[in-house]
């Protein structure tokens, strides 16, 4: 009966931290902007396709926008920006602690990275769009280069840790 009861508590405790939780390392997010998905509450889970050599493509995979895509033609981006957000992982922390006791604070000491990319584009009835895209941390390397190859643009960053972490 305790394990049931500190399962329940767990589970709780860490739903809030999951529906949150950043995208998976390939994978990709429309974390907000002008264009696509602007009627998104949460973020909008996807994959990003730099495969086509002229228009970058953001393809939903989530429920509610499973298949909408959001296409920016790379002759048509303005301008491009990478930066990252660090934060401590709580919710392990207050998960493990209640299953492992004051060991689990150990948690605490791991650091997550976001990663975001904003893209500044022209549509195609010529009005300025913006989308905020997290990249999960096994594309960010490749995604970077083949953008500003493509669009011209060269990415600003927005401190040198983003700038590591890119190359």
């Amino acid at each position: 009966m305790k394990r049931l009861i500190a399962s329940i508590v767990v589970g709780s405790m860490l739903a809030p931290s999951i529906a949150l939780a950043s995208v998976n390392s390939k994978g990709a997010a429309y974390f907000g902007g002008t264009a696509g998905f602007k009627e998104a509450k949460d973020p909008v889970d996807g994959l990003l396709d730099t495969k086509n050599e002229t228009i970058l493509v953001f393809t939903a995979t989530g429920k509610t926008y499973k298949g909408q895509t959001l296409e920016m033609p790379y002759k048509s981006i303005t301008d491009l920006e990478f930066g990252q957000k660090a934060g401590r992982r709580v919710g392990a922390a207050v998960g493990t602690t209640i299953l492992l006791g004051p060991i689990g604070l150990l948690a605490l000491m791991s650091k997550k990275k976001n990663h975001y990319l904003t893209v500044s584009f022209t549509d195609a009835d010529g009005k300025d769009q913006v989308a905020v895209l997290e990249l999960g941390k096994d594309i960010v390397r490749s995604t970077i280069p083949i953008v500003e190859t493509r669009s011209g643009k060269k990415v600003t960053f927005q401190d040198d840790d983003a700038k590591k972490s890119a190359k």
